[in-house]
């Protein structure tokens, strides 16, 4: 799931997203479907569509997988309706918490949404109540292991291509981009044939807060239930849990 742009560990994080594997193809092929019956099922033309294959590929989807979601999608069996639905709230210690999904039962997801925030200790606020303490970015993660590429020329080439920003982390690069800037460095490192651990439109927040003592626990169970629900897409936070295994 989406976070921030603190990284502690990119291996603890691909176990982590590998033992999560099965959610985030659910959470894609979700995209995927919403991606095609909003713009058709070319990615050329279809910008949308071609940020979540961008965010497909990233999480390792088999490309097979990717080709039958956009058929599927565009063809009869595409027909249930999603609806995208965010909510905005605070979670303990004051931090901000921002949740993106996508259902075909508002009433439900709403439900759902509302109970992972009082079992933490937090509460739903209104549209726009923590959004505006985060940046809306293009982000994608790139594995050190993974990259023949030395930083400079790497930093060169998505600077090139148009992101805004290179940082280079204890076993990772991250390269920050302008939501319209996205596409074309990802296509740029795709031509260079450089992998990445994640590639995806995400809401980094401008500051992070600590938290400490049962306010841990707290925040942690708000994540993990709102981790477990099929119509949560994505959860954003200003939680700072780097110190946090």
């Amino acid at each position: 799931m989406s976070g921030h742009s603190k990284f502690a560990n990119i291996k603890h994080k691909k176990e982590k997203n590998d033992a999560a594997k099965g959610k985030i193809f659910t959470v894609i092929g979700r995209e995927i479907a919403v991606a095609v019956k909003e713009g058709g099922p070319d990615p050329a033309n279809n910008f949308k569509l071609a940020q979540v294959i961008a965010k497909a590929k990233a999480n390792n989807m088999p490309n097979d997988t990717i080709e039958r979601g956009i058929k599927k999608a565009a063809g009869a069996d595409g027909s249930v309706d999603y609806q995208n639905l965010t909510y905005e709230g605070y979670g303990p210690g004051g931090t901000a918490i921002i949740v993106d999904t996508l259902t075909d039962n508002a009433n439900r997801t709403a439900a759902n949404v509302r109970a992972a925030f009082s079992k933490g200790n937090g509460n739903i606020g209104t549209q726009g109540c923590v959004s505006y303490m985060f940046d809306r970015k293009g982000q994608i993660i790139i594995d050190k292991e993974e990259c023949e590429m030395g930083a400079d020329d790497l930093m060169m080439l998505v600077l090139d291509a148009g992101a805004d920003d290179f940082n280079e982390e204890e076993d990772s690069f991250e390269i920050l981009t302008t939501p319209d800037a996205f596409q074309g460095v990802v296509e740029a490192l795709e031509k260079e044939k450089i992998a990445t651990a994640q590639a995806e439109i995400t809401m980094i927040p401008q500051n992070y807060v600590e938290v400490t003592g049962d306010n841990v626990k707290f925040i942690q169970r708000i994540l993990d239930i709102l981790d477990e629900d099929d119509d949560v897409q994505a959860v954003y936070h200003n939680w700072d849990d780097s110190s946090v295994e």
